[in-house]
């Protein structure tokens, strides 16, 4: 299995055991959470785009393909919340191997702990998939916020090499 790529500059290798301390996700009023369903890659990719400095990784028709034919691409691991007109809101995709790659909340819906909630399912997902402990890669100066947020959830700093 690849690893993430070698850290930049303040990146931060995050881990999660998943044990006791796992909460049932809360969904705020008017928003929703579902699994990827074909037609979902398109927003998924505008979503990530706005989201982060670097957009999604190259435009769509580069982006899509390369993660579809990841080996760790699952769809079942794509949690993606809608709001209540219909739009992508918010989006958390993960790698087979209990790796969030992605997550993304839209600057209008956040605030409202939907970000919180999707680390939470993604933790009861990878749990109930028999998995100890769930990683993600993200950097302390660019997303300070985040960071909070991964602490707050009971996230650890762990070797680059987990």
């Amino acid at each position: 299995m690849p690893e993430p790529r070698p850290p930049a500059l303040n990146d931060i290798r995050l881990r999660k055991l998943l044990d006791e301390t796992l909460v049932a996700p809360h969904w705020p009023d008017g928003f929703a959470m579902r699994c990827f369903e074909p037609g979902d890659a398109p927003p998924l990719h505008a979503l990530l785009s706005e989201v982060f400095d670097d957009g999604a990784d190259g435009p769509f028709d580069e982006w899509w393909p390369r993660i579809s034919a990841d080996p760790e691409f699952d769809p079942a691991l794509c949690f993606l919340v809608i709001d209540a007109k219909g739009r992508l809101a918010a989006a958390a995709l993960c790698w087979t191997r209990a790796f969030v790659k992605d997550l993304a909340v839209h600057p209008e819906a956040r605030g409202k702990g939907i970000g919180e909630a999707l680390m939470w399912q993604a933790f009861a997902t990878f749990r109930g998939r028999g998995a100890a402990h769930v990683d993600l890669k993200t950097n302390t100066v660019e997303n300070a916020a985040a960071v909070r947020l991964y602490e707050r959830l009971g996230m650890m700093p762990v070797a680059w090499e987990g």
